[in-house]
């Protein structure tokens, strides 16, 4: 069977040859990590002095449908191309025809500082994606080989732009340059390319510290034996955050699909979905730790039991700001789903609410973007190198909770992997056969 058949990109990656191009590529990959590392750091600053400013002044969030509405009319009436964000990434790095525009970067720090600002349950890793990319597509611009935009070396570009991002926002360089390969599946990745992919990614992490950036610790303890019980608990746990994750996007996709067909202006979603919002947080009483990042209540989670609802009102929550068409991004909220019902799974597991909110943590983000191996990277990077049993915990989770979580991604334009491909089309195969209803002669 060819691959083409199975929906794989018809590109491949060249390898990254040496002698006159090994300057050419050291410079690339110097501007992009700066570049996106100072560019992130920038955001970051202003995003947490953005949510201290509305958690000292919680009537802020009353202000939800406008914030909503002036998000709505920066992109209406912004670029049209830039609106699309993650997916319009997807579909050059695919299909390459112009360009990513330049004016994606200051369109989506405001949309993310408007949408925290007034209470928007959103994250922040979709900003420093779209930060990275379309500053290093802007980079490649000044070099001629580049000057084509269906050059073969250019997706190798946006690839560095996103491990510098995804590692700048989050601290995780080995998680970044897994991340950034594993989510854009290729038909032949050539190894050459991991070296300028992970070369940006640390470089972009190394210059987010220098600016003064201090990321999230968590403390993840993990004194818990490698028993058959603890095996069953943690595969169930794998398990049921790929459902929850296969939930987030299936509501997620909903809510952005009743928002088209029932409001024509486009603008007026997020103001409508912030009215909405705004309702569902009076209504509830909910605690505003379920708005913005979340960040105090996942770190709460690691160090006691999550309610069971914690993880369903902050799923509600999120899914209703980014299918309403507010923006940020969806991986830090999945911290939070995935964390608190982790840690909610101590009351019936018996096991450390802080080892399951670890596993859990990474578990949903690994179902929800169908990138196991950069998760379990960076589980590595997040609790450490000497926990016991880290690399097998956390491995069995992703991995469950990957195979269970479907075909579906945040990412629209994202394609499976071939063994994800393979596996899915095999068990409705065999599914097929199962239920077929016996043949009449």
């Amino acid at each position: 069977m060819s691959l083409p058949s199975l929906g794989m990109p018809h590109f491949e990656s060249p390898p990254i040859k040496g002698g006159r191009f090994i300057p050419v590529w050291f410079y690339i990959i110097c501007l992009v990590g700066i570049f996106t590392g100072t560019v992130v750091a920038f955001f970051l600053h202003v995003l947490n002095w953005v949510t201290q400013l509305r958690i000292q002044h919680s009537e802020l969030i009353y202000f939800l449908p406008l914030g909503g509405l002036l998000v709505g009319l920066l992109y209406y009436y912004g670029d049209k191309r830039a609106s699309k964000g993650n997916q319009l990434i997807f579909a050059e790095v695919q299909k390459p025809k112009v360009r990513l525009p330049f004016v994606m970067t200051p369109m989506v720090l405001l949309g993310t500082w408007l949408t925290h600002l007034v209470g928007g349950s959103a994250g922040r890793e979709g900003t420093a994606l779209q930060l990275g990319t379309s500053l290093a597509d802007q980079v490649g611009h000044f070099f001629p080989v580049f000057k084509d935009v269906s050059s073969r070396h250019r997706h190798i570009l946006i690839l560095m732009g996103v491990s510098a991002g995804f590692s700048a926002v989050f601290g995780t360089p080995l998680a970044g340059t897994v991340f950034a390969l594993e989510v854009f599946t290729f038909r032949c990745m050539h190894v050459s390319a991991v070296l300028p992919v992970f070369a940006a990614a640390m470089i972009g992490h190394f210059i987010c510290l220098l600016w003064g950036v201090e990321h999230a610790h968590y403390l993840w303890v993990s004194p818990v034996s490698p028993t058959p019980l603890t095996w069953f608990w943690v595969l169930f746990l794998g398990c049921c955050c790929g459902l929850v994750a296969h939930l987030f996007i299936s509501a997620t996709k909903t809510i952005e699909h009743f928002f088209k067909i029932s409001i024509k202006w486009p603008p007026l979603r997020p103001a409508a979905g912030g009215l909405i919002l705004l309702s569902l947080v009076l209504i509830l009483k909910a605690d505003t730790s379920y708005l913005g990042l979340g960040l105090s209540e996942i770190e709460k989670s690691f160090e006691m039991g999550s309610t069971p609802w914690d993880f369903a009102v902050k799923l509600l929550f999120t899914a209703l700001t980014l299918g309403a068409g507010f923006k940020g991004g969806e991986v830090t909220p999945l911290f939070f789903i995935g964390a608190t019902f982790g840690s909610a799974f101590s009351w019936i597991s018996a096991l450390p609410p802080s080892f399951l909110a670890g596993l859990g943590f990474l578990a949903v983000f690994a179902g929800a973007t169908q990138t196991p191996l950069a998760c379990i990277l960076m589980g590595i990077e997040l609790y450490g190198y000497n926990q016991p049993n880290t690399l097998i915990f956390l491995t069995l989770v992703c991995l469950s909770s990957w195979l269970c979580s479907g075909a579906k991604s945040i990412y629209p334009g994202q394609r499976l992997s071939l063994v994800k491909l393979l596996t899915l089309r095999r068990y409705r195969a065999w599914k097929e056969n199962q239920i077929s209803p016996p043949q009449v002669t």
